[in-house]
This record gives structure tokens, C-alpha cells and sequence, in this order.
């Protein structure tokens, strides 16, 4: 799709992670031109409009291409704020050049590498300016070059993390935030903490921050962030970190404990992210016989704790997990009621 699908305004601010008006300004630069344009008819909201269309490849290629922006800063900058992108020149039309150091970088080598390139390759692209001993290349060229030679590859867009906090002390209400560069780090022992890193906003920064120092502290209703099925935790969720980096990104990391993990599931029925960790000590009433494992088992095979018993794992934030009990009580809650 990223070949072959033009994308309006709006659709490109979303496919390279910035505000509308980030975007508006990369066209300003002169980065980006539009390919096509088709007319959509607004009624009264305007009547006909030409809205240009732009390509999705270059759009994705574009923290590639132009590796000198902190991307990172232009995603996390608050509604309101000046756009990083705004103290930048235009480019003038038709002087789109890079030196092999510029090569290098987009291809994420050493210049060594970029140099050896343009000796062995005959198709490499010809300097269209400069001396022999710094000769400047034409970027489009290059861009297509290391593309056609599988130097860079299309990315496959902004990775982001969703967090949904709900703050107990605050009504229960939720609040989403969006998380930059994410990196999930799950705990092998229940009693210690998994943690979230990504970069944020000041502003989600200081609301996440509130909601965890808060009465009651807030907890994870879901997170949905790159390798990681949805989480909940039904805990305390607390920062742990703030950074703030040279380029006025601010980095911060969560942390819950990893005993409540549990797959965020509608209704009150879940399941542990992992099979084997014990969130929960073996007792009595667990008659699992596949499994040592105190009753915690979220494979659907299990005939005592899967689909079978529809299924039978629950969360219960003060006590952990309860696995026969729970389906022995909604055996009972159920044949009473085909009784009566």
C-alpha cells in the first residue's frame, strides 16, 4: 500500500505520527509535493475543495530521508506548541543534494561504505554539483539508488504505544496516552514490576504523572504497545523515570507490579499474559493435572481452566487468581438457575 495508495493532508499527518500542521509545514520545506489531486464536495461546509494527494512511500521514507530531524521531538510536541520543522529553510526547487556523508547516514553506514558504493556500482547516481574531492548527489536519485539495491527499506510506520489509565481516586474515569519509541519490559518473577518506557508530551507527561501520585493511584485498563498482547492491570501503576534529552523530548517509565498482569478482556473473565508464573500458590482446590502451576493457566486445552469452564480465570486484585473455586461457584450459579 505504502507504493501504490496517495494519501490526503490529514491521512499523511496520521501515516508519519505528527500533528496536521507539522505536516503542512514539511510541504512548506519543500519535502514533499503532491502527486494528484481530486475534488471533494463539502456541501455546506465549503462546497467543491481541491485537496492535493501526496505519495505514501515518500511519506514513510521521509524520517529516513531526512535523518537530521529529531522526529522524536516533532511527534511529541503539545497542540499548541511551534513546530519544531518551523525554524527550518525551505529548500530551493531543484537543489535537493546530498554529500556521501549525507549517504551514508540515510543508509546508516559509515561514510567509507557510501564511498565504496559509487566505485563498484556503476548505476550509482552521478554528482549533479560540487568538487570531485566533495561532490554532491541529487537526494531523490540517491533515495531510489539504496531503495532498487535494498540499502534502506521502507519503514513500517511511527511505533507507538496506547495506555488507558483509570484513576480510582478521580471517579474511575480513563484517560488515553500515547507513547513514543515504546519499550515494554515484563518481569519473570511476580514479585517484581514489568515496566513501559516511551518518549510523551509535558502535558500526558504531568496527567500520567497526577494520576499515579493521586489518592488511590491509578491503574492499567489497557495498554496496547508493539510485541505485547493488551495488558491490564488492575494494580497501582507509578512512575518510576523522567528524562528530559537535549532536544527537549522527555522520556518517561511506568512501572506495576507484574503479579496482576492479565490480558485486557472485556468483561470480568482474563488470563495471565505468560503460562508458568505462579501468580497464585498451588492449593487444595486447584485439580489441574497437566500443570504445577498454582491454578494460573491460560490455554484454552485445559479442560479445568480453559474454554471448557468458560473460561475460569478471573482477577481478583487482593487475593490473585482463583481457578476451581471460581468454576466450581458458577457450576452452582448456573444449575440453580436450571433448577428454578
Amino acid at each position: 500500500m505504502d507504493r501504490h495508495v496517495p494519501l490526503g493532508p490529514d491521512q499523511a499527518a496520521v501515516r508519519l505520527g505528527v500533528r496536521r500542521c507539522d505536516f503542512d509545514q514539511v510541504v512548506r520545506l519543500g519535502w514533499l509535493a503532491p502527486v494528484a489531486t481530486v475534488e471533494v464536495d463539502f456541501k455546506r461546509q465549503g462546497g467543491v475543495t481541491t485537496i492535493p494527494l501526496y505519495d505514501a512511500q515518500e511519506i514513510a521514507l521521509l524520517e529516513v530521508v531526512r535523518p537530521f530531524v529529531d522526529w522524536r521531538a516533532v511527534r511529541t510536541t503539545a497542540a499548541g506548541r511551534r513546530s519544531p520543522l518551523a525554524v527550518l529553510t525551505p529548500l530551493v526547487p531543484g537543489e535537493d543534494r546530498v554529500l556521501l556523508a549525507e549517504v551514508a547516514r540515510i543508509a546508516g553506514v559509515g561514510r567509507a561504505a557510501a564511498a565504496s558504493w559509487r566505485r563498484r556500482h556503476d548505476d550509482f547516481p552521478d554528482s549533479v554539483a560540487g568538487a570531485s574531492v566533495h561532490p554532491q548527489f541529487d537526494r531523490a536519485a540517491v533515495v531510489a539508488w539504496l531503495l532498487a539495491h535494498d540499502k534502506i527499506e521502507v519503514p513500517a510506520g511511527p511505533t507507538l504505544a496506547t495506555l488507558v489509565l483509570a484513576g480510582v481516586g478521580a471517579g474511575g474515569a480513563s484517560h488515553r496516552f500515547r507513547l513514543d519509541d515504546p519499550w515494554l519490559t515484563l518481569a519473570d518473577d511476580a514479585g517484581g514490576e514489568d515496566t513501559l518506557s516511551g518518549w510523551s508530551t509535558d502535558t500526558d507527561a504531568d496527567a500520567i504523572a497526577a494520576l499515579a501520585a493521586g489518592e488511590f493511584g491509578a491503574s492499567l485498563c489497557r495498554l496496547a504497545a508493539p510485541g505485547a498482547g493488551p495488558l491490564a492491570v488492575p494494580g497501582e501503576v507509578r512512575v518510576i523515570d523522567r528524562f528530559r534529552s537535549g532536544s527537549g523530548g522527555l522520556r518517561l517509565t511506568l512501572a506495576w507490579p507484574a503479579g496482576l498482569r492479565g490480558t485486557a478482556a472485556p468483561g470480568p473473565a482474563g488470563g495471565v499474559v505468560r503460562h508458568g508464573i505462579a501468580y497464585a500458590g498451588p492449593g487444595e482446590a486447584c485439580v489441574c493435572a497437566r500443570h504445577d502451576c498454582g491454578g494460573v493457566v491460560p490455554v484454552s486445552w485445559c479442560a479445568e481452566h480453559g474454554d471448557a469452564v468458560e473460561p475460569v480465570l478471573e482477577w481478583h486484585p487482593g487475593g490473585g487468581i482463583r481457578c476451581t473455586d471460581l468454576s466450581r461457584t458458577r457450576g452452582l450459579t448456573a444449575a440453580r438457575g436450571r433448577a428454578d
